[in-house]
């Protein structure tokens, strides 16, 4: 498990564990004041798309209109695109063939 996010609101972090697949834990952090939640979890595309985290909702769109792309929606593909490659990095996952 690794951690896939971090919340301010309990109620929000504990709704968030609901939607993850697979084996999870949320710990909290108190810091003066402040409480965050950390949610732990196995990392995967189904569990950050889950969360609604990196644009993966706007690229399952994307993708469903493929062959009817704007130049805007080329470069918006490019753009999440850039960030998935950085977080697949992060996490050692791997991107999907039929995503570039």
């Amino acid at each position: 498990m690794k951690l896939l996010n971090t919340y301010d609101d309990r109620d929000e972090a504990e709704d968030a564990a609901e939607k993850l697949a697979g084996d999870k834990r949320l710990a909290s952090e108190r810091d003066a004041t402040v409480t965050i939640y950390n949610l732990f979890g196995i990392p995967s595309w189904g569990n950050f798309h889950r969360l609604g985290m990196y644009n993966l909702i706007d690229l399952k769109n994307l993708l469903e209109r493929r062959t009817s792309w704007l130049p805007t929606d080329r470069a918006h593909h490019e753009a999440i695109m850039g960030t998935l490659r950085t977080v697949a990095k992060n996490y050692g996952i791997e991107i999907p063939d039929h995503w570039e």
